[in-house]
């Protein structure tokens, strides 16, 4: 199925149209799983109907203009990593006021976008114990549970959408991209190729660097970390407290997640923790 395929009865206008953007916290490989920066996997997805994106692509560029010097020819890209260690465009961010009004602004900026979230975290250590050498690449897990809830979204709804992520490498990316493929063309679990391929506009990920400047895989950078670590802290109750600014992304962040379209919940639809 291609991009020009039209499915029956369903809008294939722009404005009708959807995309999900990806990035990951962690990493894939089952290495030093007993360190806690190595044991889980977060892949993180925001989707937005095509004009809620358009303004909120708007929106981040103004912010960029007002609160990060930088010539319009290179324009900075918003890399959780470079914030927090104030390096590269954010070096002025080490002056106390300039933080709060980026912050502050930051978080309005989210706040006002109209967007889901799905997170989807793989416990590798766990995996392991249970499965051993037969355990699931997680990059599989984790993106038959992320399409699952997207498509189901889109095929509840009747629209059609597709899906970006940031480039990680070549092999990381091939893997991906054979993890989206084999969920499009096989399905997964009980749930069949027909309901992604109906949801989906492409049987290929879309991949791009973090250079290209997209405004919906900086916004899943910035979610990825602190809501992997959220929902780490939620799973195994443990008291340590976030970073300051992820205290006060966490609510904001809370209102987006995707919902059982009835009872409201978000566990299992905008939260995925695997394997219990």
């Amino acid at each position: 199925m291609s991009e020009s395929t039209q499915s029956s009865g369903r809008p294939v206008t722009f404005d009708q149209r959807y995309r999900l953007y990806l990035d990951e916290s962690g990493d894939h490989v089952f290495n030093k799983l007993d360190d806690p920066s190595h044991r889980y996997l977060c892949l993180l997805g925001c989707w937005f109907r095509n004009p809620d994106y358009l303004a909120f692509h708007d929106q981040l560029e103004k912010f960029k203009k007002e609160h990060i010097p930088h010539h319009p020819d290179e324009p900075p890209i918003l890399h959780r990593e470079d914030i927090i260690n104030r390096r590269g465009y954010f070096t002025h961010l080490q002056d106390s006021s300039k933080a709060t009004a980026f912050d502050d602004a930051l978080l309005q900026i989210v706040r006002e976008a109209q967007f889901r979230v799905v997170a989807v975290v793989i416990d590798k250590l766990t995996l392991r114990q249970k499965h051993c050498e037969g355990a699931a690449h997680p990059y599989h897990l984790a993106m038959g549970f992320m399409l699952q809830r997207y498509c189901g979204f889109l095929n509840h709804i009747n629209r059609r959408g597709d899906v970006l992520a940031e480039s990680r490498g070549g092999r990381e990316d091939r893997l991906l991209s054979d993890s989206y493929a084999r969920v499009f063309s096989q399905g997964v679990w009980v749930t069949g190729a027909e309901n992604f391929q109906e949801a989906l506009t492409s049987g290929q990920l879309k991949i791009k660097k973090k250079s290209a400047n997209i405004a919906g895989l900086q916004l899943a950078d910035l979610l990825g970390h602190p809501v992997r670590q959220a929902i780490i802290r939620e799973e195994y109750h443990l008291s340590e407290p976030l970073r300051p600014f992820a205290e006060r992304l966490m609510p904001i962040v809370e209102i987006k997640y995707n919902r059982h379209l009835y009872d409201g919940r978000v566990t299992g639809y905008g939260k995925v923790f695997f394997p219990k």
